[in-house]
């Protein structure tokens, strides 16, 4: 992907193979933003307070996003296959590792559930408690709000969820969608609405072709996974650049809600924390997926495609590497700079995020200033001779299982027709 002069900038650079590896990566390091981001939360506010700021931020984000991939992949509409397209290529449901099952009865009518919650997983070690806050407090207003972006009379209703009850009960939540006007919608939220006057949701991304090889679009029925190598390249690139907005617009709503509790200097710390954990982590998983070297060459790759510095129509910056030197330009201008997303959060007083990503590729790399001003931060990449120890912020992202996870091939999906 580099060449001698200079790095290519985005996902366009990469195979249509590389990138169904990719999107999957990306789905699932989107999920584990609020691993990332709630123990920071859980020791400022407590676990009510975090609770609280996981509502707002998915209320606020996933609407917005939601419309965005159906948009994208040409499956907009009003009924409960669209509301089920949508989970599958949200961030807030990666697949296999949340492993969303569904049945379809009607437009208006059908069941999914989780043969396996990674989350849940994640969170019942820490007891019943918190399993609550997550399965009732946060999932009830925000699967609502998820469906709302498809019907305003949607809504998402529990069969059963945890705490399980025998302990090993499984599948290990069940929920009904229904349709029916009768349905009160429930009201936008401020911090939906207001959101949505951010540049991220307005952003234009990449054309798709519709003469590439492969799928174009998602329009045709329901699957039982989505396998991503049947997507076309350029359909791939969207998705992996809608896929990296997802990220930018959760933490816009994690930003907004913890601004609401504390003073700005705090809210920027405990959001620059998030990014340091997820950013290490994700840079990790990157490399690994697509079989990269752990050299300057290697990262150069990671960050042209690492959702820190992606999709490169919302975050405007350079990547430029001759084969010795690898430089980063993170420039001040285009929408992440003006929603204050997280290249934002970025300055030469605040590199632990780029330090962390860089190191999740090899722990002897640094970052150094070359410049900063009103414009842009220009860091290059160092080696060090002695390798750094891993942050904390990146050890308590870890603490997640799907910081290991491992996708399987599950073969040719079914298609899922009315029962």
């Amino acid at each position: 992907m580099s060449t001698a002069d200079g790095v290519a900038q985005s996902f366009a650079a990469l195979s249509r193979r590389d990138l169904a590896v990719l999107v999957p990566e990306l789905l699932l390091c989107g999920q584990l933003i609020d691993r990332s981001g709630m123990a920071h939360l859980i020791s400022a506010f407590g676990r009510e307070g975090m609770a609280e700021v996981a509502i707002e931020e998915w209320q606020a984000s996933s609407p917005w996003y939601t419309r965005r991939m159906q948009r994208a992949l040409g499956y907009e509409g009003d009924d409960v296959v669209t509301i089920f397209k949508g989970l599958q290529l949200d961030i807030g449901a990666p697949p296999q590792f949340m492993d969303f099952r569904y049945r379809v009865d009607d437009a208006n009518h059908g069941e999914f559930w989780l043969d396996h919650c990674g989350a849940l997983m994640d969170v019942e070690p820490l007891g019943d408690d918190y399993v609550t806050s997550m399965c009732h407090d946060i999932e009830d207003p925000t699967f609502d709000a998820t469906a709302l972006a498809t019907n305003p009379h949607a809504q998402v209703r529990p069969i059963h969820r945890p705490p399980r009850r025998p302990e090993d009960r499984h599948p290990h939540c069940a929920w009904t969608v229904v349709i029916d006007p009768s349905h009160v919608p429930p009201k936008m939220e401020p911090h939906t609405e207001a959101l949505g006057r951010s540049a991220a949701v307005a952003v234009e991304l990449s054309p798709i072709d519709p003469a590439d090889d492969g799928n174009a679009d998602y329009a045709g029925p329901l699957l039982s996974d989505v396998r991503f190598g049947d997507f076309s390249r350029s359909a791939l690139v969207r998705i992996a650049e809608e896929v990296c907005l997802q990220q930018h617009l959760l933490t816009l709503g994690f930003l907004s809600g913890v601004r609401k509790r504390t003073d700005e200097e705090s809210a920027l710390a405990i959001t620059r924390k998030q990014l340091t954990g997820i950013a290490g982590l994700t840079s990790e998983r990157i490399r690994k997926a697509l079989g990269l070297p752990g050299d300057l060459d290697g990262l150069a790759t990671v960050l042209s495609v690492h959702p820190m510095f992606a999709p490169q129509q919302y975050v405007h910056r350079d990547i430029r590497f001759d084969g010795q030197r690898l430089e980063l330009r993170i420039r001040r201008s285009g929408g992440a700079h003006t929603d204050g997303a997280w290249p934002a959060l970025v300055d030469g007083e605040h590199l632990e995020a780029l330090n962390a990503l860089v190191r999740g590729v090899d722990p002897h790399f640094s970052v150094r200033v070359v410049a900063e001003d009103a414009d842009a931060l220009i860091v290059e990449v160092i080696v060090e001779s002695a390798p750094a120890k891993e942050c904390g912020e990146v050890a308590i992202t870890r603490f997640s299982s799907g910081s290991s996870f491992v996708f399987a091939d599950r073969g040719i999906p079914l298609p899922l027709t009315v029962v």
